[in-house]
C-alpha cells in the first residue's frame, strides 16, 4: 500500500514537470524559436524577455524552488526539523522534484540565451541536476530503514533467513531440493541458477500446496534481493561518498553565481512586480 502511494506521489511530480515544460514550450514557442537578433521585434518581447514580468517571474520562482528544495532537505536531514511527519526518502523525492522543476523554469527565464557569467551558472545547474539523477540512482541501491537511514553491512546480514533450516524443518524438503533454492539465492556464484519455474516444479513434485509455494518463492526472492544488496552495499556507499564530492561544488558555484546575478539585477533596477 505504502509503495503504491509512493509511486503515485512520484508519478504526480513527474507529470507536473512534463506538463509545465510542455506548457512553457507551447506558450513561448514563437519567441524562443525567433533568432536572438530579431527577438526585440517580437510582439511579446516585453513579456518573454528575461527582465520582463513573465520571463523574470520564471527566474524568481525557479530560483525559489531550487533554494527551498535544497534548504528543507538539508535541514531535515541534519536536524530532523519535520520530525516523524515526513520520512527522509520522501523528502528526497520532493527535493529532486523541486530541483528539477526549478532549473526548467530558470532555463525558460534565460530565453535559451547563454553568455558570460550566466552560462557558468547554467552549466553548473545542468551538472547539479545530472549528478542529482545519478545520486538518486546510487541512493536507492543502498538498503535503508523505513525512516531513510542507511543500513550497515551487519544489519543487512541479520535480515537474512536461514533458508535451508526453514525448508527442511517447516516444509520437510530433501537436501537436493533445498540446494536448488540456495543456488537461486546466491549471487556472484558461477553455478547455474535455476529459474522460478524449475523451483515451482520441484515444489509441486514434493506435494507442496499452492499457498505454501507462493510463500516459499516469496521468501527466496527476498533472500536473493538481500544477497544482491549485500554484494553491492559497500561499493554503493563508496560511490555515494565520491558523488558528494562532485555534486556539492557545482551546487555551490551555481548558488554563488545566482546570488551575484540577483544583486546585479536589483542594482540595474529589475525588481519584477515590486
Amino acid at each position: 500500500m505504502k509503495k503504491s502511494v509512493h509511486n503515485i506521489f512520484v508519478g504526480v511530480m513527474i507529470s507536473i514537470i512534463i506538463i509545465v515544460t510542455l506548457y512553457l514550450s507551447y506558450d513561448g514557442y514563437t519567441y524562443y524559436t525567433t533568432p536572438l537578433e530579431e527577438r526585440f521585434y517580437h510582439p511579446r518581447y516585453d513579456w518573454f524577455k528575461p527582465s520582463g514580468i513573465y520571463g523574470q517571474g520564471l527566474g524568481v520562482i525557479g530560483t525559489f524552488l531550487i533554494l527551498f528544495g535544497v534548504t528543507i532537505y538539508i535541514l531535515h536531514k541534519r536536524y530532523n526539523i519535520l520530525g516523524k511527519w515526513v520520512r527522509l526518502k520522501y523528502l528526497l523525492e520532493f527535493h529532486i522534484f523541486l530541483c528539477t522543476l526549478g532549473p526548467i523554469l530558470v532555463l525558460f527565464h534565460t530565453g535559451f540565451k547563454f553568455g558570460g557569467i550566466v552560462s557558468i551558472a547554467f552549466w553548473s545547474m545542468v551538472a547539479v541536476v545530472a549528478s542529482g539523477v545519478i545520486g538518486r540512482f546510487i541512493y536507492i541501491q543502498i538498503p535503508r530503514t523505513i525512516e531513510g537511514r542507511a543500513l550497515s553491512l551487519n544489519e543487512v546480514k541479520h535480515m537474512k533467513t536461514d533458508i535451508s533450516e526453514v525448508l527442511e524443518d517447516k516444509y520437510k524438503l530433501q537436501p537436493a531440493i533445498i540446494q536448488l533454492f540456495l543456488n537461486f539465492t546466491e549471487t556472484g556464484s558461477t553455478l547455474e541458477k535455476p529459474s522460478v519455474g524449475v523451483l515451482q516444479k520441484a515444489l509441486k513434485e514434493n506435494n507442496v500446496t499452492k499457498s505454501e509455494q507462493q510463500s516459499i518463492l516469496k521468501m527466496v526472492k527476498h533472500e536473493r534481493s538481500l544477497s544482491r544488496k549485500i554484494g553491492r552495499l559497500e561499493t554503493m556507499k563508496k560511490y555515494f561518498k565520491y558523488w558528494h564530492v562532485a555534486h556539492m561544488p557545482f551546487a555551490l558555484i551555481m548558488l554563488v553565481i545566482v546570488v551575484v546575478h540577483v544583486i546585479v539585477a536589483f542594482t540595474f533596477g529589475y525588481k519584477w512586480i515590486f
